[in-house]
């Protein structure tokens, strides 16, 4: 299950080698001798907790890949009567693979387990009105009767308490011990008392409203207008004139008054004494900024870390800034599923406070939905920029028209950045690939065109959609539209994983460089861009670094059951990258290249060796070091590998 991940190029010679030492493989890391091993002693070290030795003269492992643990649906079936020997003296033997692409037999695990013996939320907030419901409210209201089927804490401390000065899960927190008092009230301390400092929520006014479609988006609709009659949307005579719903706060302002601004009728005169305002009225109240007048993007020289779809969460991008990433940008959110309110997308909006440049990443196939989103989040979330994504290979989104597709539909991308430019009072950027196809490269075609159509920055990854990973990221073709795209900036993305990688990237002339998978790999990957070296980084450091993600997962998914889990999956997801990462002093040639993968090889302490597993069942473990023991049934699949790429 664990072996041969989603992004394994195809000419990396596999997911690494079982037999011990020897040569260097192409696409094998170069590990020292004495630190390699085998499969089967490798897997023997662990579950002996480190206490013994692997025996010695066991035979090399399974070189197919085949691990007994591995589920039935990744493996390839045999059909009826064939076998893995030859059935003819003079035949080859035939060598079982294992299947590759998308594991269409994933379990779809819903925590249903949540919403067995769950407290009403009336008596979680202590609230001092009744349940709305009533008896037909389908949670516990014995809180007495839940403390006996509620599993044991997780620890004696509680992040959300001693952060915050209160934790809102009450009697339902996993760690409700040290903010309980001794008749089980909920303790607060007043002095530290605070709002989580997490910005651009959805107010649950605006959510309704945008349920109902009783939003009203006059900008996007007068560009959209201007887009189909053929005419390039400008300022026009109705720019002057003042809109009571966009004079509520500044533009990306997050405020309750902001998000009730878009439910109330606009003007159709100017704003007159009775036109309410938050603070002094300014010109940028009520004159609509020009092109040239909008806030610039200066991102030169800054590294800029990837908008990556699960793992590029909140507490992630924490970790990420901590060491030194410049830029940081939202995971991609779905326009028409923040169109129809949907507090899951809406998350991926939200924002920390040490996220000093921050952006957030649409996706969309369509103008109309693209435009009103613009608008929509113009006004009601606090952002320096707004990304377009036209990079997401996967079907979902391709076959819908959306990610790569918008490459070869020029027409309507065309309106989709022109009309998301027209109602945006912040800069907006795109992310593209090379293009659709292996060898028909389209981005120096594009790079033009979009600079016209007034993006402020283009970030190009060096791969085509339908490479995916399979080969190098494409370099020298970067170079070359470096020229196309003077004098609008361009990023550089692909293969990044040390800071020889970078000041090579920054040669091609790039304003700057994207990391994606490189900070998944290893996030101190910045601080080591920044410092010039190679840092060798102990495993109790690295633990310390899930200690830290661990601690922002709660503070951002909750401290509840379903809080914790939620952390634990993400973090999960997060080890089935991080498992990749071969220590520096372990290394026979510096630095570790991306398509490199490790071989079996015992680290220099024991939980070196564990964090270098590929088994979910050893990733699972370090997570209860950190979470408490996993809740029964648990079952975990990367998200990453269970979607594999081809």
């Amino acid at each position: 299950m664990a072996e041969g991940a989603a992004e394994a190029p195809a000419d990396s010679g596999g997911g690494g080698s079982d037999s011990g030492a020897g040569a260097p493989e192409p696409g094998v890391a170069p590990i020292k001798s004495q630190y390699l091993t085998t499969k089967e002693q490798f897997h023997e070290f662990l579950e002996a907790n480190g206490q013994e030795k692997p025996s010695q003269g066991v035979e090399a492992g399974d070189r197919g890949g085949n691990d007994p643990a591995e589920p039935e649906a990744k493996r390839i079936r045999l059909e009826d009567g064939e076998a893995g020997e030859a059935t003819e003296p003079g035949d080859k033997p035939k060598v079982q693979k294992r299947a590759r692409g998308q594991n269409k037999g994933r379990p779809h695990m819903k925590p249903t387990h949540y919403d067995k013996n769950r407290l009403c939320p009336s008596l979680v907030q202590e609230s001092a009105a009744k349940c709305f419901f009533g008896d037909r409210c389908r949670f516990l209201h014995d809180v007495g009767r839940y403390l006996e089927t509620k599993p044991s804490d997780l620890g004696p401390r509680c992040v959300l308490f001693e952060t915050f000065g209160r934790c809102p899960y009450g009697v339902t927190c996993r760690f409700a011990g040290a903010h309980l008092g001794p008749e089980g009230q909920n303790l607060v301390r007043e002095e530290r008392v605070q709002a989580p400092p997490v910005r651009n929520g959805l107010d649950k006014a605006l959510q309704q409203q945008l349920r109902k479609r009783k939003v009203r988006f006059e900008r996007a609709e007068q560009a959209l207008r201007q887009l189909s009659k053929g005419h390039l949307p400008g300022p026009s005579p109705e720019a002057a004139v003042p809109d009571v719903s966009g004079a509520e706060g500044a533009p990306g302002q997050d405020s309750g008054d902001t998000q009730q601004a878009l439910l109330e009728p606009a003007a159709d005169a100017p704003v007159s004494g009775s036109g309410r305002t938050c603070g002094p009225l300014t010109d940028e109240d009520i004159v609509r900024l020009r092109p040239c007048e909008k806030r610039k993007l200066d991102l030169s020289g800054k590294l800029y870390l990837a908008p990556l779809t699960t793992c590029g969460n909140l507490p992630f991008r924490r970790i990420c800034k901590r060491f030194g990433a410049d830029v940081t940008c939202g995971e991609m959110a779905v326009c028409t599923n923040l169109l129809q309110g949907q507090t899951s997308e809406w998350a991926l909006l939200r924002r920390h406070p040490c996220e000093d440049v921050f952006g957030v990443q649409l996706e969309g196939a369509f103008p109309d939905t693209m435009t009103k989103c613009a608008e929509l989040l113009n006004r009601t979330v606090d952002v320096d920029f707004v990304d377009i994504n036209v990079g997401c290979p996967i079907d979902l989104v391709y076959k819908k028209g959306g990610g790569c597709a918008l490459m070869n539909r020029t027409a309507k991308f065309q309106q989709i950045v022109r009309g998301m430019n027209q109602v945006l009072d912040v800069p907006l950027t795109v992310k593209i690939r090379t293009g659709v196809q292996e060898r028909v490269n389209l981005a120096h075609r594009l790079l033009p065109e979009l600079r016209d159509w007034g993006a402020a920055l283009v970030t190009l990854h060096g791969r085509s959609r339908e490479q995916r990973y399979t080969k190098l990221a494409d370099w020298e073709y970067i170079a070359q539209c470096v020229t196309a795209a003077s004098p609008m900036p361009l990023f550089g993305n692909g293969d990044i994983l040390s800071y020889e990688d970078a000041n090579r990237a920054m040669q091609t002339g790039v304003a700057g460089v994207m990391i994606a998978r490189g900070a998944l790999l290893k996030p101190w990957l910045f601080t080591e861009i920044k410092e010039q070296r190679h840092w060798d980084i102990s495993s109790s450091e690295r633990l310390a670094i899930l200690q830290d993600f661990t601690r922002y997962g709660l503070e951002h998914w909750g401290s509840d059951t379903q809080g914790v889990e939620k952390t634990r999956r993400f973090l999960l997801e997060w080890l089935s990258f991080l498992c990749r990462y071969v220590p520096v002093g372990l290394l026979e040639r510096l630095p570790q290249r991306i398509n490199e993968r490790p071989p079996y090889y015992l680290g220099r302490d024991y939980l070196e060796t564990l964090m270098a597993s590929q088994k979910a069942a050893d990733w699972i473990r370090i997570s209860e070091m950190l979470l408490g023991p996993v809740p029964p049934n648990f079952v975990f699949l990367p998200k990453h590998k269970a979607n594999a790429y081809k």
